[in-house]
């Protein structure tokens, strides 16, 4: 499914569909925007080819299931509350950066937490095994980039900039997780005012993230993907989150089931510790059972791993976010 085929059966821009539920019926949810983050093409396309492709991996209505298995134009899907209480959170699905999965890890946790007050930006950024240039910090541009339109159209979307966090899933909570300790690295060249503004969210929530790219915990197809192969033990150090922690790092909630096959959980035992060592607040959830990509929703009900969104949400309103 290409572009052009996504834009006529509503899969992309402003009519995005989804059957991804946030109460467990078969309801379809929709998001209220779509917006590009770069003027143009993205930074660093070597391929003029490249297009937007999307990949069903289930057609049932109970469980959908869709990844996006080619990206070449990055966006933010907007989840706008009835009632906004002015935060906004920054949901990047996983997919092990050669997907980036729509459903269970952005559709459905995205109206949930719009029905709380707070406006939802998913990203849909690119996969750095599509050949862009400065491959390793190509979604950290996207990341980025986002935090940084999100602010500059906060009065748009009635949002206070201070009140911007970050959440993630696997993949994509490593990429959280990247955002959230190197904010601060030039991962593009400024294309206009808004790459001005600071990208450190203001709470980052990495979620059975992929953290470390060690070869002993690795998520060996996240860690090829982003890195390549034989990456350089320097490439290695600074693409895992554990080891750039520093007291600059915003707070964070982990959560992690111990029976996860796919991301081992001494990936987030090794960010709590660092976070710790550096004296950032931290809440850590490890559920007994659960696997790996669950998200949240139908997959999880009946479960105590489906309390995890609740328990971030009251965290969140310890550190102001959404209180």
């Amino acid at each position: 499914m290409n572009r052009r085929d996504l834009l006529a059966t509503g899969l992309a821009g402003t009519v995005l569909v989804s059957t991804a539920q946030a109460s467990g019926d078969n309801a379809p949810v929709k998001p209220d925007a779509s917006f590009n983050l770069w003027p143009g093409d993205a930074p660093g396309l070597n391929d003029a080819a490249l297009a937007d492709h999307v990949l069903v991996r289930s057609a049932d209505p109970n469980f959908p299931d869709r990844a996006y298995d080619s990206v070449r134009t990055p966006r933010l899907d907007v989840f706008r509350p009835a009632n906004p209480n002015g935060a906004a959170m920054l949901v990047i699905p996983g997919g092990g950066y050669h997907r980036v999965v729509v459903d269970k890890e952005g559709y459905e946790i995205a109206p949930w937490l719009a029905a709380r007050g707070v406006t939802v930006f998913i990203l849909f950024y690119r996969l750095p095994v599509q050949g862009w240039r400065d491959r390793s910090n190509t979604p950290l541009a996207d990341a980025q980039r986002a935090m940084r339109v999100i602010r500059a159209r906060a009065a748009e979307f009635g949002i206070d900039p201070k009140r911007v966090g970050a959440m993630g899933f696997s993949a994509g909570g490593h990429l959280c997780a990247d955002l959230a300790t190197r904010f601060a690295h030039q991962a593009y060249t400024p294309v206009d005012s808004a790459d001005a503004i600071d990208p450190r969210p203001a709470l980052a929530a990495p979620i059975y993230a992929v953290v470390s790219l060690d070869p002993a915990i690795a998520h060996s197809g996240s860690s090829d993907g982003l890195l390549g192969p034989n990456p350089s033990p320097a490439l290695i150090e600074a693409h895992s989150p554990d080891r750039q922690v520093t007291a600059a790092t915003p707070p964070c909630f982990l959560m992690h089931a111990e029976d996860d096959d796919v991301v081992p959980v001494e990936n987030t035992i090794r960010l709590r510790a660092a976070l710790k060592k550096a004296d950032v607040p931290v809440e850590t959830h490890l559920f007994e059972r659960g696997g790996h990509g669950f998200g949240w929703g139908r997959r999880t009900i009946g479960k105590p791993v489906h309390a995890w969104p609740e328990l971030f949400l009251a965290w969140s309103k310890t550190h102001r976010l959404l209180g």
